[in-house]
């Protein structure tokens, strides 16, 4: 294991152009807790509310955590929630930029931590009698799409 190494890629000769990645997730929950948030019951207030202001924050905080990642200048960062079904609540974040690289860790990182949100909002109601979390689990964190200026411009002359 030893001598190999680890480099940020660099970027200097790329141009700035502009650059806007979508990712989304889900959150399993139980259909109970999934009531809660409907009725607007959650003790620590409304988890999906919440979760749009972390997960912004998150996107922003990035490259301080994700070792390699190049901090960039977000230029829009939009974090939706909402209930799916009786049993799961998604998030999806789009985040833009103009510079030398892509925004899709910042839009997997605002999703990663909104999740991350709710279930500690909503980890009261989710335990089972031992304490532990059967049925809670995020899932299928995935980027949806992603665009940077030239394939946006090729998008528009279709």
């Amino acid at each position: 294991m030893g001598g190999t190494s680890m480099v940020m890629v660099d970027v200097s000769e790329k141009p700035e152009v502009f650059r806007q990645a979508t990712a989304s997730g889900s959150l399993r929950l139980r259909p109970e807790t999934i009531e809660l948030i409907r009725k607007g019951t959650i003790a620590k207030g409304d988890p999906l509310q919440t979760a749009k202001t972390a997960g912004i924050l998150a996107a922003k905080k990035t490259s301080d955590l994700i070792p390699l990642c190049h901090p960039l200048p977000l230029t829009n960062v939009r974090v939706e929630t909402r209930i799916i079904d009786k049993y799961r609540v998604q998030v999806t974040a789009t985040v833009k930029t103009k510079a030398q690289t892509g925004v899709e860790m910042e839009a997997l990182t605002a999703v990663a931590v909104s999740l991350l949100t709710i279930w500690d909002m909503v980890k009261q109601y989710e335990k089972d009698a031992e304490g532990q979390y059967p049925s809670t689990n995020i899932q299928n964190i995935h980027v949806v799409k992603k665009l940077k200026e030239n394939s946006l411009q090729k998008a528009l002359k279709k």
